[in-house]
């Protein structure tokens, strides 16, 4: 592992940063304006504040929140102090949100107070899972319940003021750059969270990596669409602004008029997401009616991206750079990339070679199998997964079936783990359908995916009612949409006596996408 870069840490490269681009702009949210200095000393003030509950290097610290400036300020405050950072995805319901927080033994959480309509504390609170480990709860705004263990934002910030800043420097000093940065929690085969380890070493390389093959730029204004809570947005993104000297522009929730508000505002230059995103920007019919001209780079990736939109991109946009790039959370997120000369189709039909320090090679049976520094250290206190996902001879499995052109560059055709993705979110079915096997009136389920003009996938279940039994396909997605993140709801809910099983007794899955196909 190289941890020799020059920031050595992720609060090395805040500080950096601060030093290096001072007066620049670092972050624009909303009305607010601040520089890479100003950013800095917020870091560092948060970081006192996680100092003066107790903070020990190596707690984990949850984020449940939107992308926003606090988001960025109270996650890299934490990481500053030493913990270990657990973010939490927005679409979760507030059990799945209980779930991690109780796997991961979390001892601070930081989460917004509504968004999207629901109130996060609330739904906290009536998940019913005990968290004995969490000994408090800052509410990313200006009220939060009056009880113990509760605070404010502002009153959180307020309680480390005492702490003297050359003990928040020592801290950071102290972290190991070989040192746990993150745990990036991804539901695998079982439906059981699982928690990536990354340290923060393997951070920093990987995004220098992603940063120079992209051509980010001091300056750049990059508009974040991509989830803080995903290894895209807040490494792809933060970290990788914070490495070059970008301006980070969050966007809270995607919608395409807010998207091209904010490019034409912000003269947004950068835009990576999902090819969904990209897709509704082109057909969007008020288009035409701002200024996009400024925009020269777009990286995207997890689906299928179809040649027509790299040209229309590069045609009817100007993108100078379309990139596309393929990675998974055990690897740190990032395993190929296109490169910048590479011509349309491949940048359209791959997902590039391999990053700079791994390997990639495919199983006999087209397996993608990753090898090098991007590879986590492990899933978190589960000896038994990390076994099953890296052999002894430091090969991930990661579950993709995949072939290589003579260039190496690789082309995903397959999920061995049945995930799909619902505009650039991973969906697993297993998980899904764990969760809808606990409605009382189904007997038996499965889910696949199904493609989506506008998502790219949604669910598709496969449903066998209990004997007498009249629910309905409405009754189902409604209940869905209470009990999980939207991304995972299926959309569609087909009622059939009985599922296909082999003689082993696993639901033969490809006679059902035969099936929803035909």
């Amino acid at each position: 592992m190289r941890g020799d870069l020059e920031w050595g840490t992720i609060p090395g490269l805040v500080r950096t940063a601060a030093e290096r681009y001072g007066e620049r702009e670092a972050v624009v949210d909303g009305r607010v304006r601040v520089t890479y200095a100003e950013l800095g000393a917020r870091v560092e003030r948060a970081a006192a504040a996680c100092l003066a509950t107790g903070m020990r290097g190596g707690d984990r610290v949850a984020i449940w929140a939107p992308n926003t400036l606090d988001w960025i300020v109270s996650a890299l405050g934490a990481v500053t102090a030493g913990a270990v950072l657990v973010p939490l995805n927005t679409r979760f319901k507030g059990t799945e949100a209980a779930d991690v927080l109780r796997r991961s033994r979390a001892r601070l959480l930081f989460v917004t107070g509504t968004f999207l309509g629901t109130s996060y504390v609330a739904s906290l609170r009536r998940s019913g899972i005990e968290l004995p480990d969490l000994e408090r709860v800052v509410v990313l705004g200006d009220t939060a319940p009056d009880e113990p263990g509760w605070t404010t934002w502002k009153s959180f910030l307020a309680a480390g003021d005492g702490i003297p800043a050359a003990r928040v420097r020592a801290r950071a000093d102290g972290i190991d750059p070989d040192a746990p940065s993150d745990i990036i929690y991804t539901s695998g085969t079982t439906g059981r969270p699982k928690g990536a380890v990354i340290s923060h070493a393997q951070s920093l390389r990987c995004f220098a990596i992603w940063s120079e093959l992209a051509g980010l730029t001091e300056g750049d204004r990059y508009l974040v669409v991509n989830p803080f809570f995903h290894t895209f947005g807040y490494k792809a993104g933060i970290l990788a602004c914070l490495m070059r000297g970008a301006v980070i522009v969050p966007q809270s929730v995607f919608t395409v008029d807010t998207v091209l508000a904010n490019i034409a505002a912000e003269r947004i230059t950068v835009l990576p997401g999902p090819p969904t995103l990209h897709q509704s920007l082109l057909d969007h019919p008020a288009r035409a009616g701002h200024e996009l001209s400024t925009l020269r780079l777009v990286v995207t990736g997890a689906a299928v991206v179809p040649l027509r939109l790299v040209e229309r991109l590069r045609t009817e946009l100007g993108v100078a750079t379309v990139l596309t790039a393929y990675g998974l959370s055990e690897a740190s997120g990032i395993v190929t990339m296109c490169r910048r000369d590479d011509p349309d189709e491949t940048i359209a039909t791959t997902s590039g070679r391999p990053i700079p320090g791994t390997e990639l090679r495919l199983s006999d049976s087209g397996e993608v199998l990753v090898r090098g520094h991007n590879v986590m250290r492990g899933y978190f206190e589960d000896e038994e997964a990390t076994a099953a996902a890296i052999d002894a001879d430091g090969w991930l499995h990661t579950g993709d079936i995949g072939v290589l052109d003579e260039a190496g560059n690789l082309r995903i055709t397959d999920r061995l783990k049945d995930m799909f993705i619902v505009g650039g979110f991973n969906a697993y079915p297993a998980e899904i359908e764990q969760r809808l096997g606990l409605h009382p009136d189904i007997a038996d389920v499965a889910v696949i995916g199904i493609p989506d003009p506008r998502l790219g996938e949604v669910g598709k279940a496969f449903a066998v009612r209990r004997p007498g039994s009249t629910l309905t396909a409405d009754d189902v997605i409604a209940w869905s949409r209470r009990e999980m993140a939207n991304y995972k709801v299926p959309r569609e809910v087909e009622f059939v006596p009985e599922l296909p099983r082999n003689a082993s007794g696993k639901v033969v899955k490809g006679e059902l996408r035969a099936r929803a196909a035909g």
